[in-house]
């Protein structure tokens, strides 16, 4: 009997898993396509500024406007420099966009991410410029790739388009998991009661 709860309650997981991994998958099936109206003099501050470095390169990353909204466009900026003497990278930069969705690459669980290319920008003036519309909120992922000789470089960036959601899938998950085992533990409880009382009654 007490396995056959433990089997119950594991399916019953599964289906939740499953559930919120298919609401997420459907929330942001249109990804971003290149724009490049917003006006390279705007005054509009960044909505981040990251900086870091990988391999002998140091990069930092920008995005315009402060607060991307769905069906508006918006502008990476990416600046990449030597660590050693300070020089502009000269090769071309490509941009790809990913839905940065709960359980993606999960096995059983997400679909896997497709990168979808959105751009390949020279550098000018010491940036490479990339525009961008997302048609739907949501999180994503915007990700720089070069190469300089033989060896690939690939930088992943968080990108945050329109309001994100009050309480997000892992907090609706967390929120229904609780419910699920207090749930079992009352149904635990009032059984053990009734079958104390059951013995009580007997032995009288």
């Amino acid at each position: 009997m007490k396995s056959n709860k433990v089997k119950r309650i594991f399916v019953l997981l599964q289906c939740l898993f499953f559930l919120i991994a298919s609401h997420s998958s459907l929330a942001h099936h249109v990804l971003g396509r290149p724009s490049y109206s917003l006006n390279e003099d705007s005054n509009t501050p960044p909505s981040m500024a990251i900086e870091t470095q990988i391999g002998d390169y140091f990069v930092t990353y920008m995005i315009f406007p402060a607060f991307p909204k769905p069906s508006e466009p918006g502008r990476v900026n990416l600046y990449v420099t030597r660590i050693d003497d300070g020089s502009i990278l000269s090769v071309p930069v490509s941009f790809y966009v990913l839905d940065d969705k709960l359980f993606s690459g999960w096995p059983l669980l997400g679909d896997p991410v497709v990168p979808e290319k959105i751009g390949v920008q020279n550098v000018d003036d010491g940036i490479f410029r990339q525009g961008f519309v997302f048609k739907e909120r949501g999180s994503y992922i915007i990700r720089a790739y070069f190469e300089v000789g033989d060896e690939p470089y690939e930088i992943d960036f968080p990108l945050q388009v329109g309001k994100a959601p009050a309480v997000g899938p892992i907090g609706f998950l967390l929120g229904l998991l609780i419910l699920l085992l207090v749930s079992v533990n009352l149904v635990q409880r009032k059984r053990i009661a009734r079958s104390k009382f059951q013995k009580e009654k007997n032995s009288t």
